[in-house]
């Protein structure tokens, strides 16, 4: 069979089948870019540490700046970019915002990097 040179290394060398399966798995831009931010916005203490006390029920704005001993404007902040990425979401109730994980996806995302890092 034919082997055609990667354009990555000139050390290591794939067929042509190999490298269109390969071609046929990868990432569309566009995903990559989306996953990325939510990789990204996973990425900093503050909004991992919003997401272990959203992992088991929904809190208020004040109650999640109380908990995290933060002003209620930094995690004013922290949550709106998470709503960007669709981590979060909530639910007006009179003056509160209760918010709460999106789907489970971000809990089972949470939940096997915490697992990753304590094996």
């Amino acid at each position: 069979m034919k082997k055609t040179p990667t354009a990555v290394s000139t050390h290591a060398y794939v067929t042509e089948i190999e490298m269109h399966t390969a071609r046929a798995r990868l990432i569309a831009p566009t995903a990559a870019r989306t996953l990325a931010g939510v990789f990204k916005s996973l990425s900093d203490p503050t909004r991992l540490r919003i997401v272990s006390l959203l992992v088991e029920r929904e809190f208020c704005v004040g109650d999640l700046a109380a908990a995290l001993e933060m002003e209620q404007s930094t995690i004013s902040h922290q949550l709106r970019d998470m709503r960007a990425q669709r981590l979060v979401s909530f639910r007006r109730e009179g003056q509160h915002v209760y918010y709460r994980l999106d789907d489970p996806h971000v809990r089972s995302l949470f939940e096997q990097g915490l697992a990753h890092i304590q094996d």
